[in-house]
């Protein structure tokens, strides 16, 4: 009797395969919009061709700009004007620290954010114009001297002090980039930093009344309190949020999500960060699947080895 078992085989890897390869992928295809990435080099905003200085970045920052107003610096020992729920109460959002927005950020990005924050972050619909509403980052018009010089200033000093930190990592990058708006709970982060292992249930309560209270600020700022990120990447993807941190206009016209700006070495270190909040046991699920592959594998030998010793008389 002719043995079919291989042609069997074949047959079912052969539409396993269609239906993996073509099938799935042309269904996502027409099921979900395809948005291109932008290689986060944000091309409708003009570049900066001026040479920064930092010891002149540093006046501007500390001084005219008043970024300081508003911003802390913790590298340079510039604490918080105000803790997170009362800075959003004023602002919607808690102004971020900017000890490594040099490194983050992207820098012709970052430059035109100081400049005019509504055009950086994509927010025109919602901001200036008609609506009547003002932004709460206010624009810097400048110093009385050339402009573009001294954006690329203070994008110099602001790149100077973040070289100073140690190297950025993807929880860092996330903090600085998302974490202001968004929650991811399976790493206990809240907007406001992340929850303590409290010993008084009190104590647990208050840091959960002050979340909310800042979850409270956020609806009025962007309408809805941001999704909890915890499962984002699993549920959308990696090119989803990616290529949503880019331009989320490209997704959802009239968003209130403002652009993020961050570098592409940046946004890797984000989607980085996701993948671990999504899947804690990544790494040891990695390896241990190669582990299980191999034995498969041998496994796989051993049996049809077996199987044919066990029926060659019947073939």
């Amino acid at each position: 009797m002719k043995n079919k078992e291989p042609i069997i085989l074949a047959v079912v890897v052969f539409f396993t395969l269609v239906l993996y390869y073509l099938v799935e992928p042309y269904a996502h295809h027409v099921m979900h919009k395809q948005i291109a990435s932008e290689n986060f080099v944000y091309a409708d905003l003009p570049a900066i061709e001026k040479q920064g200085d930092v010891a002149r970045g540093a006046q501007l920052v500390m001084g005219v700009g008043a970024c300081v107003g508003c911003h802390s610096i913790n590298v340079v020992g510039l604490a918080p004007v105000m803790d997170a729920v009362t800075s959003a109460k004023g602002y919607g959002v808690n102004p971020p620290d900017l000890s490594n927005v040099g490194v983050i950020y992207d820098e012709k990005f970052l430059a035109h954010l100081i400049k005019n924050p509504i055009e950086a972050l994509k927010v025109e619909h919602k901001y200036g114009g008609a609506t009547g509403l003002t932004h709460p980052m206010m624009a810097f018009s400048g110093a009385g001297g050339d402009l573009d010089q001294e954006l690329a200033d203070m994008v110099a000093y602001l790149k100077s002090i973040a070289m100073k930190q140690e190297e950025v990592t993807p929880k860092i990058a996330f903090e600085l980039a998302c974490g202001r708006c968004h929650a991811v709970n399976y790493e206990k982060w809240t907007q406001i930093g992340t929850k303590p292992n409290f010993k008084d249930e009190k104590d647990a309560l208050a840091f959960d009344i002050q979340t909310l209270e800042y979850a409270d600020s956020l609806k009025g700022y962007l309408g809805i309190v941001p999704a909890d990120l915890s499962m984002y990447i699993r549920s959308r993807g990696e090119h989803y949020i990616s290529t949503f941190m880019e331009n989320p206009q490209n997704y959802l016209k009239g968003t209130a999500m403002p652009r993020v700006g961050v570098s592409a070495e940046s946004a890797e270190k984000v989607i980085e960060y996701l993948k671990d909040a999504g899947d804690t046991k990544r790494a040891q699920r990695e390896e241990v699947g190669k582990s299980v592959m191999i034995y498969s594998i041998i496994f796989a030998i051993f049996a049809l080895l077996w199987k044919k010793e066990v029926w060659k008389d019947l073939h």
